[in-house]
């Protein structure tokens, strides 16, 4: 019998492939274009999935992008012909409700990645991209994971495949990104 650390890391693996096999490639395409389109790229989100929102900015700057985290010393203001990305499972954070009005008066293009669409922020959002994840509630797929693990992984998942489909409309491929991988390491 495996050892249940193992048992679970699969039950994990399990539990996101259901997940993911239930996210609408149309959603994710807008989400593509939008970056594509964008003049400036802005990320966010609460907890762990703001660490998911850095994570995403990094691969986005290794892709050839301008990247910004939001709350950082170097982020610049938002205008018209950026893109804001919100990643939050409830679509309610209280800290990010007032970012997505103020983006939205800005003209800003908002992309808000959730469990919940239905959300104050995803009935704002120009592009919502839905996660069918347990998140903090127990609203959408059941997970043997506390909290909202599993809403946290898939949205790193998305993150990474949202940058495959942009380096493949890019014509771009892997060795590309190390040459802007970070050198003073």
């Amino acid at each position: 019998m495996q050892p249940k650390t193992v048992r679970y890391t699969d039950e994990i693996l399990k539990e996101l492939q259901r997940t993911t096999a239930l996210i609408r490639n149309d959603e994710t395409e807008q989400l593509v274009d939008g970056i594509l389109e964008a003049k400036k790229v802005f990320v966010t989100g609460a907890g762990r999935s703001g660490l998911m929102a850095k994570s995403f900015a990094m691969r986005m700057m290794h892709v050839g992008l301008d990247p910004y985290v939001v709350g950082e010393t170097v982020t610049p203001n938002l205008e018209a012909e950026d893109i804001f990305i919100i990643g939050s499972g409830s679509g309610e954070t209280k800290s990010l409700v007032p970012m997505v009005e103020k983006a939205k008066k800005i003209g800003a293009k908002v992309v808000l990645v959730t469990v919940s669409p239905d959300s104050t922020m995803g009935k704002m959002a120009d592009i919502t991209v839905e996660i069918p994840a347990q998140a903090k509630s127990e609203k959408g797929n059941t997970s043997i994971q506390p909290m909202a693990s599993l809403f946290e992984q898939a949205l790193l998942l998305v993150y990474d495949a949202t940058i495959l489909r942009f380096m493949e409309k890019k014509g771009m491929d892997g060795e590309t990104m190390y040459g802007r991988h970070a050198n003073l390491e």
